[in-house]
């Protein structure tokens, strides 16, 4: 039963009516009015009040942490409302009641509301929430109210399952599933991707199913990203781990080339035709095409044959004219298959009567003009040689020079030129390490002019290769025939790159060695504007008729110009250069790969009498029969052109490749721009990497970081990387180790490990990171690495072990076993790194570059160069030092021994032992050879 407060109020309401009654009574009958006369003799009987509506009711309500809720309900017509919770009536003081008249009706409305805390629901015990509902009162009875159910909200923190990463084909459905975590009321899901919400409304190729999943209905290249499964309610949000969805391609063959030309103009041969997996080309890790890429297929080409003439036939009867005749045919055989015509005449003539038999003249005035004519042309062929000779001295007088600008030469025609004389006052034109001005315009020679006066060496200027267009560039020739020095010159030694340009050379070699002191001399004054120079990245010197070497100290790249190999009486001015600019960057094509650095030697078009080699180092494991190697050259327009295709060289390659475990040397006829190139035919050729680590050598902050690169196995990549590191403040903590990298297309790994985590962390957030497989295998991109970021919890802890690792995935690996000590390195492979990149020897001249001496070097050639029809001559020699694999090329050369003798003395720079070269000797029994090496050689 409620409180009987409420009932007093309706008794008084009723006595004042009574009380009005009475009153109006009274009043009427003071005005003369009976009462009878005003109301009727019966009243209508009162309507019946209706039992109370509920306008609002209570509703379900939920707690958030500490906050209460509020419950409200509302009704008319109602005398009294009260809250009951779980069964029990909620105390009158903790209700708040509002009136108010309904404006519609004039009815009383009446409002209630209560509060509810969290405790009050926490200290309900029983298996049914707690709940509340309202009881209204009017006279004609109660009324109650839906129940309302209060509950504490709360959303775990772990989903019951979260999606999972996945690799998937192009055009195949993905499912990624999520059960939210646990919550009241019920989470809500919607997925993110890349941090983005999914509207399957938006883009119809997903689909979220009722039971909170993703569905991915034909994985495109776009669909490739991280996915988020996220649960929110009224209380938190909560994120899953992020999947990441990789969709891949598989790889698909193009369609096949044309059948190449047969390989061999004559007899056996094979033809090849080459297929790429671009159909499409593998993304994201899909699987590489099976199958070979190319086919070969072995050809037979009918030989050419040549014609050859016919014995003579017998003489013909004496003739009138006192002549006999014979003839030949070309038949013994006739020409082939585009085999030559036989040369030579096919009749043949002579007087058959000894001269005895003489034709007179009809007539003597016949002779006399025959006579007369033959005069004539004689004395005007006299005055025409006579007059060109006076216009070509007119015309060579102000060029009298050796100094020539082959640019404006060739590009410009014969322009006036502007010649600048020398400063003595001017220091800096004879400073050496002054950067060269590329940027001089051609037909302007900025130094000193000479007056030579034996012109009998120049190099003409008509048909010389000096002149072949080269924009900005200029070529200096230096005739040594000058023997009188010009006043004002200076000393210039120091131009050589440090090695003494005189000494006692073998052979007569003694008005050259004259030469090269002039030339020095009459150098010393001019600031070398034509020498490309960058510090460490390049080499330059200027080299006469006994040859030298420039080498780029650290890199393994050097040119060897032979003795010879210059004109006598010349000095040119040659450099070499390790190319790091962008515009000398390979592009990628297929499975082609950089094996090698970019370099120049140069000036390009200079005229050799002989190859010069050229050495570049490479990272290719040639012990792979799987490349296909190739060298390409840069042309004056930017384009790459392939030079030679090894195992492929025909008469006309223009050089030779001596492939060797990790360098490739190559003799050339003509300087420019070179590298080494390799395509995989198949998914087992190697590229040989280093691994080499770094750490800040001074570490001040909680933060250190580990780096780790990933370098072509070449000495230029490694220097170029510790030159980097060196201005960045880090030191090499290991030396470099090897790692083979096979072209599967598969990513590198890199992993840290066994971190002390009492005092150090990794705030690395995935457990490895990786650096894709094309930025390795194409080669074009430098200083690969990857950075480890370590954090150390206090100051005071300066030991760190840890564990990196290194690896392709399906593949070979490396393992670093690390212990640092901070601020306490050992740089001794630093040191040694620095010290081997800091040689400053890059020039040598003459009899010091060469370790043949040139006496015995002669003898050499004259004992194989004739050809020997037991083959103890050079083709033997070629065998012994493994250089035949194309003897064609030597054969072609004036003398084959020599060439195959400045390829040995490129290949043995370094150890200079002249042991393998005996011992090639002493095995094809040039036992006499021995004896000079042994007399006169220095061994």
């Amino acid at each position: 039963m409620p409180p009987p407060g409420p009932r007093r109020p309706a008794a008084l309401l009723i006595l004042l009516l009574l009380l009005l009654l009475l009153l109006l009574r009274r009043a009427l009958a003071a005005a003369g009015l009976e009462y009878s006369d005003v109301l009727p003799d019966s009243f209508p009987s009162a309507p019946a009040e209706t039992l109370p509506h509920f306008l609002l009711e209570p509703q379900d309500a939920y707690i958030v942490k500490n906050k209460p809720v509020e419950l409200v309900c509302r009704a008319n017509p109602a005398t009294q409302i009260y809250f009951k919770c779980n069964g029990e009536w909620v105390n009158q003081n903790d209700h708040v009641t509002k009136e108010s008249l309904d404006e519609v009706t004039g009815m009383l409305v009446r409002e209630v509301q209560i509060e509810v805390s969290r405790q009050q629901v926490e200290e309900l015990f029983g298996l049914e929430d707690y709940w509340c509902q309202c009881v209204a009162w009017s006279s004609a009875g109660t009324t109650k109210s839906r129940r309302a159910y209060v509950r504490i909200a709360y959303l775990r923190k772990n989903f019951d399952q979260e999606p999972l990463g996945k690799e998937v084909p192009l055009e195949h459905e993905v499912l990624l599933q999520c059960r939210p975590p646990e919550g009241v009321p019920q989470a809500e899901v919607e997925w993110l991707r890349n941090e983005d919400v999914i509207d399957p409304t938006q883009d119809t190729n997903f689909l979220i199913t009722i039971d909170h999943n993703l569905i991915i209905k034909q994985a495109r290249l776009l669909d490739t990203a991280n996915y988020t499964c996220m649960a929110k309610n009224i209380v938190a949000k909560r994120r899953s781990t992020t999947a990441a969805v990789i969709v891949y391609v598989n790889g698909g063959w193009s369609t096949w080339s044309e059948w190449s030309p047969c390989n061999n103009r004559c007899g056996r041969g094979w033809q090849k035709r080459t297929r790429t997996c671009t159909n499409p080309a593998p993304l994201n890790g899909g699987s590489f095409c099976d199958g070979q890429p190319f086919q070969k297929i072995t050809c037979t080409t009918l030989c050419p044959v040549d014609g050859a003439w016919t014995e003579w036939s017998k003489w013909s009867a004496c003739s009138t004219e006192c002549t006999h005749w014979r003839s030949r045919e070309c038949a013994a055989p006739a020409p082939r298959n585009g085999g030559k015509d036989c040369s030579g005449v096919l009749l043949d003539s002579k007087n058959c009567t000894d001269g005895l038999c003489l034709q007179m003249l009809e007539a003597t005035g016949d002779v006399a003009l025959y006579a007369g004519l033959v005069v004539a042309i004689f004395v005007f062929i006299v005055i025409l040689m006579a007059v060109g000779v006076v216009v070509y001295r007119r015309r060579c007088r102000d060029f009298d020079t050796d100094i020539t600008d082959s640019s404006a030469a060739l590009t410009g025609g014969f322009h006036p030129v502007n010649f600048k004389t020398s400063r003595h006052d001017n220091p800096q034109l004879l400073h050496p390490s002054m950067q060269p001005d590329l940027t001089a315009s051609a037909g302007v020679y900025r130094g000193p002019m000479y007056a030579l006066q034996d012109s009998s060496d120049k190099i003409p200027m008509t048909n010389s290769p000096l002149l072949d267009p080269l924009p900005n560039l200029k070529i200096k020739v230096y005739n040594s025939s000058t023997t009188s020095s010009s006043p004002g010159l200076h000393d210039g030694t120091d131009l050589l790159g440090g090695v003494p340009a005189t000494g006692t050379y073998p052979g007569d070699t003694t008005r050259d060695g004259h030469f090269a002191n002039m030339r020095s001399k009459a150098l010393g004054s001019q600031h070398l504007l034509s020498l490309p120079r960058e510090h460490g990245n390049s080499a330059s010197g200027t080299f006469g008729y006994l040859g030298g070497r420039l080498t780029i100290p650290g890199t393994g790249v050097s040119l060897l110009v032979p003795h010879g190999a210059i004109p006598q009486g010349k000095f040119y001015e040659m450099y070499l250069v390790l190319n790091k600019a962008e515009s000398a960057l390979l592009p990628s094509e297929g499975t082609q790969t950089v094996l090698s650095p970019v370099v120049t030697c140069g000036p390009t078009g200079l005229l050799l009498c002989r190859p010069v080699v050229l050495t570049i180092p490479h990272c290719a494991d040639v012990g792979s029969s799987d490349w296909i190697y190739q060298l390409k050259t840069q042309s004056h327009q930017g384009n790459w052109e392939e030079v030679v295709t090894l195992d492929e060289e025909t008469l006309n390659t223009p050089c030779y490749c001596q492939l060797e475990a990790k360098s490739c040397h190559v003799l050339l006829d003509r300087l420019g721009t070179y590298v080494f190139v390799g395509e995989s035919y198949s998914r087992s050729a190697i590229k040989r990497l280093q691994l080499a680590i770094f750490a800040p050598t001074i570490c001040t902050s909680l933060e250190y970081s580990l780096k780790v690169y990933c370098l072509e196995d070449t000495p230029d990549a490694l220097k170029e990387v510790l030159e980097l590191e060196r201005t960045l403040g880090g030191y090499l903590l290991e030396e470099p180790k090897p790692l083979p990298f096979k072209d599967s297309y598969h990513n590198l790994r890199l992993s840290i490990h066994d971190i002390p985590h009492a005092l150090w962390r990794s705030k690395l957030l995935a457990k490895y990171q990786e650096i894709p497989f094309y930025h390795i295998w194409s080669g074009s991109q430098r200083a690969l690495h990857c950075t480890f970021t370590l954090e150390r919890y206090s100051q005071a802890s300066t030991e760190l072990t840890c564990k990196i690792c290194v690896r392709q995935v399906e593949g070979e690996g490396q393992i670093f076993q690390l212990h640092i000590t901070l601020g306490e390195h050992t740089s001794s492979f630093d040191t040694l790194r620095s010290h081997h990149s800091g040689a400053t020897t890059t020039t040598q001249l003459g009899p010091y570059a060469f370790k043949i001496p040139l006496s015995i070097r002669q003898k050499i050639c004259n004992s194989l160069d004739a050809p020997n029809s037991r083959g103890n001559d050079w083709r033997l020699l070629a065998q012994k030092l493994s250089m035949d694999r194309y003897l064609n090329y030597f054969a072609t050369k004036a003398s084959p021994t020599g060439v195959l003798l400045d390829l040995w003395e490129a290949e043995h720079q370094d150890d200079g032992d002249l042991n393998t070269l005996a011992s090639a000797l002493e095995e094809m029994g040039k036992s006499e050879m021995l004896v000079v090496m042994a007399t006169e050689g220095d061994c």
